[in-house]
This record gives C-alpha cells, sequence and structure tokens, in this order.
C-alpha cells in the first residue's frame, strides 16, 4: 500500500486540490438533506415561514400581540416596526433585532392563535379543533382591545399566561412553541401575501439547493478531471520507470522474471495501480470527509435516534471484516495465474506453426484450457464473493431506514420530530452508510492493487548486472582500432554448476576474419554475447583496443558494434526503417549500399514500395532469408568498427552466401569481422579459425592448418563436404 501513496505523493499538489474540492462537494453534498428539510418543515408545513415575528402586520394585529407581552416586550416590539400607513400596515424595520423579538412574539402568537381556534370553534358549535380564519383572528383582537381598557386588565392577563405555562411540561411547551408560525400564518392570510411569502421561500430555498448542486457537479467534474490526469501520469510514470529498466537488464534478469511476467507487470498491474490511484483520489478521499461531516450533522441534532447509525455502522464492518477474510488470499493468488495465462499464450501464439506440423492443438488447446480454468474459477469466487456483499449491504441500509422510519414515526407522533427532520436524518444515515460503504470497496481493491504495486517495485528495483562503471575509460584516440583480445575467459550462467565456457584466449584483429565454430551448445553464441556484454565474464577479461569491455560504457562499446544476431530482428515499420535502426547518421546512400551488399537489393526492388515497403511486427512479411539479409544490412549501413555475426548465413543459399561474403568482405577490410557459424563453407576463407568443444577452445589455426592438427575440426569438416571437396582444398593449397 505505501508504494501505492508513494506514487499519489509524487503529484502531491494536485492530491491538495482534489482534497480541498471534496471537502468543498462534500459541504454541498452535507448542506442538500437541511434545505430538503427547510422545504419540506418550513417552505410546505409551514407555509414558508421562518420566525414567529411577522414582516408585515396590521395594526390591530400587532395591539392585540402586544397586550399578550410584558410591557419590556411590547415596548421592544412596537420599536421594532414602522408607523402604519394608509391601510393600517405595520412593516418590521431591518436593524431590528430579531433574537429578542422572537422570544417575545412567540408564546402571544401561540395565545392569540388558539384564542382564534377557540372562536371559530364557538361560532361553528363544536368543542373539535377547528382551523381559524382571519375574521376569527380579527374578533379576538378586537375583544382584547376592548377587554385592555379595564383597569388592571393587562396585568391580570399576564398573570394568567405565566400561570398557565408554568403547568405545561416541557414536551408541550416544545409543540405549542412550533404553533407560533401558525399565526403568522394566519396574519399573512388575511393580508392576502400567504401564497406569496410561501413560493417567495420555496423558490429562494429551492435555488441555494439548485446552486449548490450544480457547484457540487462542477467540483465533481474537476476532481475526476484531477484524478484521472493524477492516475494516468502515473501509469505513464511507472511504464517509463519500468521500460527504461528492462531496456537495460541482461538476459539474465529477463530469464528471471520471463518475459510474459514483464508484459504482464508492464500493462495489467500498472493499470490496477492507475485505477486504484483514481478510487483513492475519488472515493478513499471523499468518504471520511462525508462520513465525519454526516457524523457531525447527526450529533449537532437532537433526534435521539443516533443509536441506529451505530447499529449500522457495526454491522457493516463486522460484514466487511467477514468478507476480507475470505476474499483477500484469492486476490494474491490471482495475478500470479494472469501471469501463468500469459505465459502459455504467448507460448502458443509463438510457436503455432510447430504445434500444426505435430497436431498438438489438442494438447495445447488443455493446457491453454487449464489455466485458463484457473484463472476463471479464481475470478468467480472473488466475484461471488463481492456480489454477496451487496444483498447484505442493501439488507443493512433498508433496515436501517426502516428503523429511522419505525422510531422517527413514534417521535414525530410525540411532537419531537417533524417530517423533514426525519427524511434528513435519513439522508445523513444513508450518507453515512455508503461513506463506510466506499471504504469497504476499496478495501477490497487495495489488496491486488497493493501485489501489483509490489511486482511493479520489484521490477523497477532490481539492478541489472551489466551496468556502466563509476569511472569509464575511453578508447586510445589513435593507433590501431578494433582489437578485440579475450584473457583466458571463463563464463558461467547464473544458477548454473559448470562453466559454460572455460579459459578462453584468442586476438581478432582488424582487417581479418574471426570464425567460431563447433558442435551444437558448445558455447559459441554464448563466447560472441561476452562482447557487446550481454553477459559479463565469470573470470578473465574481454578487451578492445587494450580497454576492458566492463571499463567502457555500454553506449560507447555498442557505438564499436555492429551486431547481428543468430534470430533475425525485424521491428515494425519500413524496410529503410530497419536499415537506418543504427542510428541517425545512416543516411539513405548507407541503406541502399548496405541492401547491396547483404545481397538485399533484388527482393527489395521487387517490391511496389521498394525501399518504403512496410515491415510488419518481428518482420512477419518477410521470409527468413529476407529477414536475414536485412539484418546485415543493418549491422553493414551503421559502419562500425566491429563486426559480430553470430550464425546469420544459415538461412542464405550457398550462392548468396558466397556473393554476401564477398561483398563484405571488400566492405569490412579494415573492420575486425568475427563470425559464429555452424557450415564450414562460411568459414573456410577465415583468417582465423577458433574451434570449440563442450566450451573448451580445442582448435585456433587457419583451415588448412586445422585440418592437420584439430581431430574435432576435421570430424566437422568431414561431416559437411566429401571426399572429393577436401582433396581438392589440399591441392589447391
Amino acid at each position: 500500500m505505501t508504494k501505492i501513496f508513494k506514487q499519489l505523493g509524487r503529484h502531491w499538489a494536485a492530491c491538495l486540490a482534489v482534497v480541498a474540492l471534496l471537502i468543498v462537494q462534500a459541504y454541498c453534498d452535507l448542506s442538500l438533506p437541511d434545505y430538503t428539510s427547510k422545504i419540506v418543515d418550513t417552505g410546505i408545513q409551514q407555509g414558508g415561514i421562518e420566525s414567529p415575528v411577522p414582516d408585515t402586520v396590521r395594526r390591530t394585529t400587532l395591539q392585540a400581540l402586544e397586550l399578550l407581552m410584558s410591557e419590556d416586550d411590547a415596548a421592544l416590539a412596537d420599536e421594532a416596526y414602522t408607523d402604519p400607513d394608509g391601510d393600517g400596515m405595520r412593516t418590521l424595520n431591518p436593524d431590528a433585532d430579531t433574537a429578542a423579538l422572537e422570544n417575545a412574539f412567540t408564546t402571544p402568537d401561540v395565545v392569540l392563535y388558539m384564542a382564534a381556534a377557540k372562536n371559530a370553534a364557538t361560532a361553528a358549535g363544536t368543542t373539535d379543533t377547528v382551523v381559524p380564519t382571519a375574521y376569527d383572528l380579527d374578533a379576538v383582537a378586537t375583544q382584547l382591545a376592548a377587554a385592555s381598557r379595564a383597569p388592571g386588565a393587562r396585568e391580570m392577563l399576564q398573570s394568567q399566561l405565566t400561570d398557565g405555562l408554568a403547568q405545561l411540561d416541557e414536551t408541550v411547551a416544545d409543540s405549542l412553541s412550533s404553533q407560533a408560525m401558525l399565526l403568522v400564518a394566519l396574519e399573512y392570510d388575511a393580508q392576502g401575501i400567504a401564497h406569496d411569502v410561501q413560493m417567495s421561500y420555496l423558490l429562494r430555498t429551492g435555488g441555494q439547493m439548485l446552486a449548490l448542486t450544480l457547484l457540487m457537479v462542477a467540483v465533481a467534474v474537476a476532481v475526476g478531471f484531477i484524478a484521472s490526469r493524477v492516475s494516468a501520469a502515473i501509469g505513464r510514470d511507472l511504464r517509463r520507470d519500468v521500460f527504461r529498466t528492462v531496456v537495460g537488464y541482461s538476459n539474465a534478469e529477463i530469464e528471471k522474471f520471463s518475459t510474459a511476467s514483464l508484459i504482464t507487470r508492464t500493462t495489467n498491474d500498472i493499470q490496477q495501480v492507475q485505477f486504484v490511484c483514481v478510487i483513492l483520489l475519488r472515493m478513499v478521499a471523499y468518504a471520511p470527509i462525508l462520513g465525519i461531516g454526516g457524523i457531525m450533522h447527526v450529533a449537532s441534532g437532537n433526534t435521539g435516534l443516533e443509536w441506529i447509525i451505530f447499529v449500522a455502522v457495526a454491522a457493516l464492518l463486522a460484514l466487511i471484516a467477514v468478507l476480507m477474510n475470505v476474499a483477500m488470499p484469492k486476490f494474491k493468488q490471482m495475478q500470479v495465474l494472469v501471469d501463468r495465462l500469459n505465459l502459455v499464450s504467448r507460448e502458443i501464439l509463438t510457436g503455432i506453426m510447430p504445434i500444426r506440423a505435430f497436431s498438438r492443438e489438442a494438447f495445447e488447446e488443455k493446457r491453454f484450457d487449464r489455466a485458463n480454468t484457473d484463472l476463471m474459477k479464481t475470478q468467480l469466487f472473488t466475484n461471488r464473493t463481492m456480489v454477496a456483499m451487496m444483498p447484505f449491504m442493501t439488507l443493512i441500509m433498508n433496515g436501517t431506514s426502516l428503523l429511522i422510519v419505525w422510531f422517527g414515526g413514534k417521535a414525530m407522533d410525540l411532537g419531537s420530530m417533524q417530517v423533514g427532520e426525519m427524511i434528513a436524518f435519513i439522508t445523513y444515515t444513508m450518507q453515512i452508510v455508503m461513506s463506510f460503504l466506499m471504504l469497504s470497496m476499496v478495501a477490497v481493491m487495495l489488496p491486488r492493487a497493493g501485489v501489483a504495486a509490489d511486482r511493479i517495485d520489484e521490477v523497477i528495483k532490481t539492478p541489472s548486472t551489466i551496468h556502466d562503471p563509476a569511472a569509464p575509460k575511453a578508447l586510445p584516440a589513435d593507433g590501431t582500432h578494433g582489437v578485440v583480445a579475450f584473457h583466458d575467459v571463463s563464463f558461467r550462467y547464473p544458477g548454473s554448476d559448470e562453466d559454460a565456457l572455460e579459459h578462453i584466449s584468442f586476438t581478432a584483429r582488424p582487417g581479418e576474419t574471426t570464425a567460431i565454430i563447433g558442435s551444437t551448445g558448445c558455447g559459441k553464441s554464448t563466447l560472441l554475447n561476452l562482447i557487446p556484454r550481454f553477459y559479463d565474464v565469470t573470470e578473465g577479461s574481454v578487451t578492445i583496443d587494450g580497454v576492458d569491455v566492463r571499463d567502457m560504457t555500454q553506449a560507447q562499446l555498442h557505438d564499436e558494434l555492429g551486431y547481428v544476431p543468430q534470430k533475425g530482428v525485424l521491428f515494425s515499420g519500413t524496410i529503410t526503417s530497419n536499415l537506418k535502426f543504427g542510428g541517425d547518421h545512416i543516411t539513405d546512400a548507407d541503406a541502399e549500399q548496405a541492401a547491396e551488399i547483404a545481397q538485399a537489393t533484388e527482393f527489395i526492388s521487387a517490391k511496389p514500395e521498394g525501399f518504403d515497403s512496410p515491415i510488419a511486427q518481428g518482420g512477419s512479411n518477410v521470409s527468413g532469408g529476407q529477414k536475414q539479409r536485412l539484418s546485415i544490412a543493418r549491422a553493414i549501413a551503421k559502419h562500425p568498427q566491429i563486426y559480430l555475426f553470430d550464425d546469420s548465413f544459415s538461412a542464405l543459399d550457398y550462392k548468396t552466401d558466397v556473393a554476401l561474403r564477398r561483398a563484405l568482405k571488400a566492405k569490412t577490410d579494415n573492420a575486425t569481422v568475427i563470425i559464429v557459424a555452424q557450415r564450414i563453407s562460411t568459414v573456410l576463407h577465415a583468417n582465423q579459425i577458433l574451434v570449440l568443444d563442450e566450451g573448451r577452445l580445442v582448435g585456433k589455426g587457419t583451415h588448412a592448418q586445422l585440418m592437420e592438427s584439430c581431430p574435432a575440426y576435421q570430424e566437422i569438416a568431414r561431416s559437411q563436404l566429401s571426399q572429393k571437396e577436401l582433396n581438392l582444398q589440399k591441392e589447391g593449397e
């Protein structure tokens, strides 16, 4: 996990911006339930009235309310409103002390409304509660005005009010205080503005909700954009780091990881890390903010239902713990199975021709099916585990909602909760549960991504056994160039118990051709691979112009070499791009001359597009001989000082082989040429022939010398040449 967060740490500025935006998004998300509660409770149930203090009030109504207030409160109320206009309407001053006025108005509002309701019931001849009208309000106000003229009437009303309120318990008092808005609504109805007040409140509150929603959408889009860019940058950096590391690997590291595993780590594993980085930025950072904010909103209320949240979260965590213990080992196993499937697929696709030739399709299908089925079973297990989580999650969430509605309904019946409050509480609860759910989903994804990150890190942190020296040496500025010398060289492959080469010593000079021949598996290609440092010698040294190749930079060493591998490798592009693969200094003329020397001009000219003809991946659209000639031409076009041919003439017919070597001899007259060959005809005219047998140098000299002194060479020669050809050679000598 730390490796994933380390990658995110490289983009700390973007991550901080995401966190800041997520805080804004969470603020919007957490504010919306409050606005919903306001619309339901205030906008709908209370007609858009937010305060027991009316914004506009008729003179008669205010007088009636003031009669129910203490003298100080009545004076405060009278000062808070403007003088009556022509219609007797008084307006609340903008700078009035609203909090003090609410305390003064609440009880008189309730009492006046109840009096109006009683008047309406009396007029209707019933004892049931009747909703009063503006007429009832005016009648009660008139009665109070008339009663107030009697001596001591105000004091008597205040005394009765105080005694009555003292007898009410706290719950009933809270219930009565919530009815203060009813008097204001009745007053607005009497003024004919009740509908306008309600619509104004709904539009204002709804507009604020819409603005918050649009802001939340904009922030969510910005978060998604930044998170996607950060994750894409992380994927790009990881691919670049892995590629740079792998390109610098020697064959030992490539064999250690295997090509299939390196491909998986470069593609699938990095995709896993990239995907999880997006999730971390968009969900893991957001879930705690949302969850903590929801808990704070719930805790600030007085619903008494907080225990439901704790029950829901506890059930959710228990479920996650069980599923994690069940599924986690399978997630770790999945990446290994993906590697295995890639390996089998690559082997089958690469070897499709021999598979068909040996009629092994059925066997390979079964091998692929085993790898595929193992991966499928693991994926099915993890997917079924995750699918099984969802019904339980739904049960927990729906059960939580049911508990809230059940106990919230009882609270509403007691008058301690309103409908909007319950809706907001349900929303906050779902947000809290969803935040834990998001964290649980990420907790499932993280282990697999953690495994992928470890595998990527293993590649990046594995050093190559072949590396440049701290203080590289330069080749001599003058004198002979291209002298390759082996000084008592021995080599053993990593992990092997025996040497592949033992005590090899020879010198290859410019203007001469050194050929290496021997039976299959005797170490010919291994010896050649020590010169470009595809492997480093175990004992002894390999020098060029007296400088140990290990004391040179690899770039400097490879600039001196023109290497043609045993298996011709071409790259997707054109013939020209492949011939110029050795560097930008290669001109079109160089490429054409190299193709002519390599006897490739004939088949290139036969193509409609000539040198611009396309080359498919791996050179699959040219024959083996054509591929080999283009590989030779690629090395020639570079104009190196040392040519290394690793059995590079094996796919050529004898006529082409002879013509190519004759043209090559003229071109490389001043260069050092080292050829690994299987055919005697290829090495007959070499200035020096090295004969290898089981990793040991058993013969060194010209063809004639070896025919006299080296039994191993004689055996190879007799197996390839007839007695007549051997006699002709002797006579030619």
